[in-house]
């Protein structure tokens, strides 16, 4: 493309998804390298309006400061008697700068009464759009997994990490994750399943508290303490990854056979 050839609004919009933008943050674009704007809507153009670069939308308020933010998490979920009222909770938190960003809360999907809980990373497109975890092509191969052992998502629960979707599907911050973190834990706490399986390396470094890879911990049964009980952890590879890597399914058909063997 020559460089005074200009870009038509399908080529654009092609390069912002390349580039990992898929949703809008204000209903019209904003030029953040010029000083000036044209005036809004209703005002005369010759008046111009001066802003400055760095002018968010009013929905993506300053978030507190990760500390703070964390210790307000902690106390919050500590004192959530049941799931209706953590998620009600997460509703209105808003210590955590990804929720102004995501269409709308991923809570949990299926049983909160099963044996079995499965814990991912973080939401993705699909999840994001319809509010339930593992609902895109690896929610239909974590379907299938579960089916394998006999199981479906009236005997699961299952749940992520990180309750919002990053932008873009970004891997989330440390700060992010530890924000996050005593929701999942006292999730965790309140479903009380007899095993708990977290998918992939990031839920399984945060949940069982190892820098281990996943190919080290995976298939090895871990002691999740929830303060009041220890529960059978074991951690196996995302669905996700087994999409990119369909080698190590044979891998994962080992791990569900003892999760499988667990349940029994």
């Amino acid at each position: 493309m020559t460089p005074d050839r200009a870009l038509t609004a399908h080529e654009l919009l092609t390069f912002y998804l390349e580039a990992g933008v898929d949703c809008a943050l204000m209903d019209e674009p904003v030029n953040r390298i010029s000083d000036e704007t044209t005036a809004p809507r209703g005002q005369p153009q010759s008046s111009p309006v001066r802003t400055t670069p760095a002018v968010l939308p009013a929905r993506a308020e300053a978030a507190p400061a990760p500390e703070v933010a964390i210790q307000s998490a902690r106390e919050a979920a500590r004192t959530a008697p049941s799931l209706e009222v953590l998620r009600a909770m997460l509703e209105r938190f808003d210590g955590c700068a990804l929720k102004s960003t995501a269409t709308r809360l991923v809570f949990a999907d299926g049983n909160p009464l099963a044996r079995i809980m499965f814990v991912g990373e973080a939401p993705g497109r699909e999840e994001d759009i319809e509010g339930l975890p593992f609902v895109g092509r690896s929610g239909q191969l974590l379907n299938r997994m579960m089916a394998a052992i006999g199981l479906d998502r009236t005997k699961a629960y299952i749940a992520n990490v990180i309750p919002w979707r990053p932008p873009g599907n970004r891997t989330p911050t440390p700060q992010e994750t530890q924000i996050c973190l005593p929701f999942i834990q006292r999730q965790i706490e309140l479903v009380n399943p007899d095993v708990l399986v977290t998918l992939g390396n990031p839920s399984t470094q945060t949940l069982l508290s190892t820098r281990e890879g996943i190919m080290k911990t995976r298939g090895r049964w871990f002691d999740y303490d929830t303060g009041t009980r220890r529960i059978k952890a074991m951690a196996t590879f995302h669905p996700a990854y087994l999409l990119r890597s369909p080698s190590y399914k044979r891998l994962a058909w080992e791990d569900l056979r003892a999760i499988s063997k667990a349940l029994a």
